[in-house]
């Protein structure tokens, strides 16, 4: 069981890995038009898996509660989403596409304020798949081995534009391809790092469960709603986003059903 689940948390981190690896092949620029596309396709796999994967488990977790069962779900929600606005604001990162960057001043370069962006915003992901997988290993969670792995493998389908979306600006920005790789790659370390810590936690997540799913649920969907809707929306077509996070959503969606 706990190679299942070792195996489970790196398939998210293997879809940054392929994802970067874009740098290695194509041209040094990503087309603006397929990076909104990406990006929207992303989104909207982060918002089904929010819902169907973490937020809809969550309130199952909570029946016996009755009416009250969306009291946790709720409460784990809003604690995610605090906690991503406290990081935004005391970590240095600079958002794709944006000349400014945000949290406190920094002697950072550009370079690595970007990935430290695009780091924050697996944190939660890779919690996510950590406490999912903490809810299965421990038998009496409700959570399936292929419920566990359906978040697993949307997780790494959209973090596989996520990693393209951030090595190829780099290698734009004039950094070698193979640095820009080994900086996609890097940013998502995070995620298996955080979900082996979340596991080894499994004691004290159990009993914490639907908190701690609505907790990734509300970083996750804070990450979409403050990045990655304004970088899908900006510039002409933007509908293209509008429509790829409908697919995204579509295909998360049907995998967290047929799977889970």
């Amino acid at each position: 069981m706990l190679i299942e689940a070792f195996k489970g948390i790196l398939i998210p981190f293997l879809g940054t890995a392929l994802g970067s690896s874009c740098v290695l092949f194509m041209k040094n620029k990503l087309n603006a038009l397929l990076q909104r596309s990406l990006t929207g396709f992303a989104a909207g796999v982060m918002v089904a898996a929010s819902i169907w994967s973490l937020l809809v488990p969550a309130i199952e977790r909570s029946e016996f509660m009755g009416q009250w069962a969306f009291v946790p779900a709720a409460a784990g929600f809003w604690i995610g989403v605090l906690f991503l606005l406290l990081l935004d604001h005391t970590i240095p990162h600079l958002h794709m596409n944006s000349s400014k960057a945000e949290g406190p001043k920094s002697s950072f370069r550009k370079t690595t304020m970007l990935v430290l962006a695009v780091t924050l915003h697996n944190l939660p992901e890779g919690m996510a798949v950590g406490v999912v997988y903490a809810g299965w290993m421990s038998k009496d969670a409700g959570i399936t081995a292929m419920g566990a792995l359906a978040l697993s493998l949307g997780i790494a389908i959209q973090n596989f534009p996520e990693g393209a979306i951030i090595s190829m600006p780099l290698r734009a920005e004039g950094i070698p391809k193979r640095k820009a790789f080994f900086y996609g790659v890097f940013s998502g370390v995070v995620e298996p790092v955080g979900a082996v810590l979340t596991i080894m936690m499994a004691g004290y997540v159990v009993p914490l469960l639907p908190y701690l799913l609505s907790f990734a649920a509300g970083a996750m969907v804070y990450v979409v709603v403050e990045e990655l809707i304004p970088e899908m929306s900006e510039g002409e077509h933007s509908n293209v986003g509008t429509v790829l996070f409908a697919l995204g959503f579509t295909v998360m969606m049907a995998l967290d059903v047929a799977l889970g």
